[in-house]
């Protein structure tokens, strides 16, 4: 299977977004892609509380998931949209940050909610507080496709090893880690990061990012740190997007997972522990 990483650069418009999005989707398939994958946060980023408010919309008003679906249905793939900020009607006002698994026939195959909330402080001018606009999802999704089975993640779950060795012990063979990450822990830690969780569960990981200085009609400009990644079973970089928006290609071969946990079976050799 060949699958097609986005790299994004969106705006807080999702209306003026999804055009771009849909043609990469587009050159993704002609590229011949039969798996598409896209960045956290494709239908907005904003650091704005109030401009969320304004443009987010609930899943069933989406247009970037509707419009995402129906390009998925008319090209015959399979698409991960990384992720959507969504209204979900809590009282508390707070967003989902949902990624969803889009079928060849447009239907959503499977939903998964970021479960780690991004609340850190990584340097004197740059705070994050995800959980103040955000509500955590609370449980870990497979999902089974043709071409393997899929563990989904978002962006700062990647620092959450157990998640990940959950997810393979559960048959994942394909992690999905589609991010916006910051520039200053993008360049510390987001390679270094990927390649650990694919070696500790021999999977493939797939993560497409968001990149460069995002425009915004409201509040402040934030900045994404691009390097879309795909990383072996073995834990080797397949493919970095550097920093410009487009699409990176990259073969998937489930016999890869195969053979890189008969090299090192480390799944099978988890153990029960006391202490500390």
């Amino acid at each position: 299977m060949r699958a097609g990483l986005l790299q994004l650069s969106v705006s807080d418009d999702p209306a003026v977004d999804l055009p771009e999005t849909r043609a990469l989707i587009r050159e993704a398939a002609a590229g011949g892609a039969g798996f598409v994958l896209t960045p956290e946060v494709t239908n907005c980023v904003s650091a704005s509380r109030t401009r969320q408010e304004a443009v987010l919309q609930p899943e069933a008003e989406d247009i970037t998931l509707a419009g995402l679906r129906a390009e998925a249905a008319d090209l015959g793939i399979w698409l991960l949209i990384g992720s959507l900020g969504l209204k979900t009607g809590d009282a508390d006002g707070r967003f989902a940050n949902r990624s969803f698994l889009i079928a060849p026939d447009g239907a959503i195959a499977a939903r998964y909610d970021k479960i780690h909330m991004f609340d850190v402080q990584v340097s004197e001018t740059e705070t994050y507080r995800e959980s103040a606009g955000y509500r955590p999802g609370a449980r870990a999704v497979t999902a089974k496709t043709p071409f393997g089975t899929l563990g989904l993640s978002i962006c700062y779950d990647v620092r959450f090893a157990a998640l990940y060795r959950a997810l393979a012990h559960a048959g994942a063979e394909i992690l999905t880690v589609p991010a916006a990450f910051s520039p200053v822990t993008g360049a510390a830690h987001w390679e270094t990061l990927l390649r650990a969780r694919a070696i500790e569960t021999g999977c493939y990981v797939l993560a497409p990012a968001q990149t460069g200085t995002h425009r915004a009609a409201e509040g402040r400009q934030r900045q994404t740190h691009g390097h879309a990644l795909a990383v072996a079973p073995w834990g080797e970089v397949l493919s970095d997007a550097g920093t410009d928006p487009g699409v990176t290609f990259v073969e998937i071969d489930r016999a890869e997972v195969a053979r890189a946990r008969a090299r090192v079976p480390a799944l099978s050799h988890d153990r029960a522990f006391e202490g500390p």
